[in-house]
């Protein structure tokens, strides 16, 4: 549940090198419905088991990556708040009007934070044409595909001066922290940021270059499903870069791949409950690897050095 204003990372979009046939990994692998497609040829695909519009769109680019994610607020008198209340930190912003490069998606105000990575955010989307129902439901309404993925649920960005960003999260979209790694003097290496129960909405690692993505997860129902992803890796030859496994970090149990453009994928499955009040938890940077890969013990190479 939401514990603020702020309510869910709502939508994210992605560079990706060749539309067809990421575009079957999205559909028919991970298990997302395709909503729509643009005019200038971008695709916009949701989950089985979320309502709005849609929550992922693909753009067909010379590299892949991050363009940007947006984050859904409680009300348009909260948008206006928020919008202020970022200038008045020291980001500007733009507004992108209602229907215009996002179908289904009210007015967003977008800017861009110290990690170099644009976010926006918006309070208004229109309900997808195929959503969960709502009266006497059944589980679902056809049987998903592929991972079962059930919703868009975080991501993970590097870049620098991630503290301010860390801080612009907490007084701005009034987000809390339940999780950081600092190094031996006791700057920040990474935080792990969210606005509701979830263990994360966005997490942030300190990087020289800017703009970067590490991963885009998605929720998986338990750690059965989990393992069933697995399978479906394997029998579709995916490069993976670790799991099935466990973080000790987030709780999660979870597996990394890439897609087809080379953005690394997470799904994901469990982790602890977060409240805004519970003592922070802080790992040392030496312990990272443990923190990460809680079954292994140890950092993966490939984990921190491959990034979009």
């Amino acid at each position: 549940m939401a514990l603020n204003k702020t309510l869910r990372p709502g939508l994210i979009q992605l560079r990706v090198l060749d539309l067809d046939q990421t575009l079957n990994f999205y559909k028919n692998i991970l298990g997302l419905n395709e909503v729509c497609r643009t005019e200038d040829g971008r695709v916009c695909l949701k989950a089985y088991d979320e309502f709005d519009h849609h929550s992922v769109t693909l753009r067909l680019a010379e590299e892949p990556g991050f363009d940007y994610a947006a984050f859904k607020v409680d009300s348009e008198e909260t948008l206006e708040k928020m919008a202020e209340a970022v200038e008045a930190f020291g980001y500007q912003t733009d507004v992108v009007p209602a229907n215009t490069n996002q179908p289904g998606f009210g007015k967003r105000i977008g800017f861009t934070i110290s990690t170099g990575h644009r976010l926006e955010i918006y309070a208004d989307v229109e309900l997808a044409p195929q959503i969960p129902e709502t009266r006497n439901p059944n589980i679902w309404t056809e049987e998903p595909r592929g991972m079962r993925a059930q919703r868009l649920d975080h991501f993970l960005l590097y870049g620098p001066n991630i503290a301010e960003a860390e801080r612009f999260c907490k007084e701005v979209l009034g987000m809390f922290v339940p999780e950081v790694c600092n190094t031996p003097d006791g700057k920040r290496l990474a935080a792990w940021v969210t606005s509701s129960n979830k263990p994360h909405d966005l997490a942030f690692v300190e990087y020289d270059k800017p703009g970067k993505m590490h991963h885009v997860g998605f929720l998986l129902q338990d750690w059965n499903d989990v393992g069933h992803a697995a399978d479906i890796m394997a029998i579709n030859h995916l490069k993976q870069d670790i799991g099935p496994t466990r973080h000790a970090i987030t709780r999660g149990q979870t597996i990394y791949f890439w897609e087809p453009s080379g953005n690394r994928i997470e799904v994901y499955a469990g982790g602890y409950t977060a409240y805004p009040d519970n003592p922070q938890r802080v790992w040392d940077s030496e312990q990272l690897g443990r923190g990460l890969f809680y079954y292994e013990g140890e950092m993966i190479p490939s984990f921190l050095q491959i990034i979009t």
